[in-house]
């Protein structure tokens, strides 16, 4: 699908585009569920990934402005294929994908097989993946499911960030993002930095959003 595959723009474009709502260009592209659906691209990619019902879509939602743009439910799992979304003005300069939940989705051991593969495979042949952004829900810290997909990630090479969702359910915040912090140290691939948000509350946001767009730079 042509819509994939686009020119970097150049530094004066970019200022253009953030001026400009960036975000607010983001379309939904197709959902793939399979690894012949995986086109070839060398538009810069981002992804989204964590646990089910750690907020993943809502938080695309809110990053986007676009309260529609990614389908949510209160049904862990509900995200069983690479979703893939273009943010586009004037051609593609950005594609966000948001990636099956890990954890308790409600599905077959042969489905929740296939997703891992498909995950998997996708990470380790993604050469214009620039980050992936793994979601933390910030009230139950990282599990010991989390840890397994920070060594696959480690063992891609594959430079990813934590995000702790969810925020404003709990008080002591400085303390979550503290151990958040001590938990990650042995961890090869994650980034230093720690994005704390809220996609009800608005808060950091912002800070993410920036995080995101310099991925095109």
């Amino acid at each position: 699908m042509q819509i994939l595959v686009g020119k970097i723009p150049t530094n004066n474009l970019m200022t253009t585009y953030k001026k400009n709502n960036f975000f607010e260009n983001c379309s939904f592209v197709k959902g793939v569920a399979n690894i012949e659906g995986l086109e070839i691209s060398n538009v810069p990619e981002i992804a989204f990934l964590g646990r089910s019902n750690v907020g993943k879509s809502t938080l695309l939602n809110a990053i986007t402005k676009r309260s529609k743009l990614a389908h949510t439910s209160k049904t862990p799992g509900r995200t069983q294929e690479l979703n893939f979304f273009s943010v586009i003005i004037d051609r593609p300069v950005m594609n966000i994908v948001d990636m099956p939940g890990y954890g308790f989705a409600r599905a077959s051991k042969k489905k929740i097989k296939e997703w891992t593969y498909l995950s998997k495979f996708y990470l380790q042949n993604r050469p214009n993946l620039r980050r992936v952004f793994l979601l933390i829900d910030s009230r139950h810290n990282i599990k010991a499911s989390d840890k397994e997909i920070m060594n696959m990630l480690d063992e891609c090479a594959v430079s990813y960030q934590i995000v702790l969702t969810k925020i404003d359910k709990i008080k002591n915040q400085d303390d979550v993002i503290l151990k958040t912090k001590n938990s990650i140290q042995k961890f090869i691939a994650v980034h230093p930095e720690i994005h704390s948000t809220s996609s009800h509350k608005e808060r950091g946001l912002e800070d993410l959003r920036n995080a995101i767009s310099s991925m095109v730079e």
